[in-house]
Parts: C-alpha cells; structure tokens; sequence
C-alpha cells in the first residue's frame, strides 16, 4: 500500500510527511462531521445513517484513489499526494476505509482465511475494546 521509507524518502521527509497528514486528517474530520450533520438531519438519528454514509463514501475514495493512483494505475502520482489522500484524509473521514483496504488487498492476495480472521477480530474486538472502555469510565465515574 504506502510504504512510509518511500514516501518520506520522495516528499522530503518526516516532518513533511506529518504536515500532508495533518492537513489531509483535519479536511477529512471537518467533512465527516458535516457529512454526519447533513445525514441526521435529513434521515433522523435512529439510526446512525451518517457513520455509515461516512464509512461506505470513505472505503468507495480509498478504494477507487488507490487503484487509480497505484502501480499500474492510469494516474501516477507522487506519493506525497496518496499520503495526503489515503492516509491523511480517508483516515480522517474514517478509519474504516483503510480497514476495507485491507482487506480487500488480502482477498486480492487469495488469503480468504485471513480476510475472514480480520473482519471477524476487528468486529469483534473493537466491539469488546469499547464495551470495556464503558465499563471502565462507568467504574471511574462512580468512584
């Protein structure tokens, strides 16, 4: 996908690297949070239509840019710029697109098995990681 060696090697550095992220993570929170907004006020907030729009329109951009920018893509870029757009602002708009990255990549790679493991662990996991998080500011709360 992005190997961080190549990129700060063509971008001019870490420091550089950091700055294209940052940028790119703040247009992305900025846009997730309008997009949330948009979202439960047309559709109401039973359900959360915002974090989900946000997570298939991210994986759709992560998806397609990588693709279309990667080896043997039609757009050569340089690799500043994926860093900006992939990891910068896909992942300021949502995590789940990388994750969707992923996965598609060890699918494309025939690892079905492990695909499956890693939609299952991250699922399950993340669901277990923020249940305990609750009960753990739950517990501090009433301290």
């Amino acid at each position: 996908m992005l190997s961080s060696a190549h990129i700060t090697y063509r971008t001019g550095g870490r420091v550089q690297a950091y700055l294209w992220i940052a940028i790119g993570s703040a247009l992305g929170g900025m846009a997730r949070f309008w997009l949330s907004g948009v979202s439960a006020r047309l559709f109401g907030e039973a359900l959360p239509w915002g974090t989900l729009l946000v997570n298939v329109t991210g994986s759709l951009i992560i998806g397609f840019f990588a693709t279309f920018s990667g080896p043997g893509g039609r757009l050569d870029v340089d690799p500043a710029v994926r860093l900006f757009v992939m990891v910068g602002l896909c992942g300021g708009y949502t995590t789940f697109s990388a994750f969707s990255l992923q996965t598609l990549t060890l699918i494309q790679e025939g690892q079905w098995g492990l695909a499956g493991i890693y939609i299952a662990a991250s699922v399950v996991v993340c669901v277990l990681a923020v249940w305990v998080g609750h009960l753990l500011a739950t517990q501090l709360s009433a301290l």
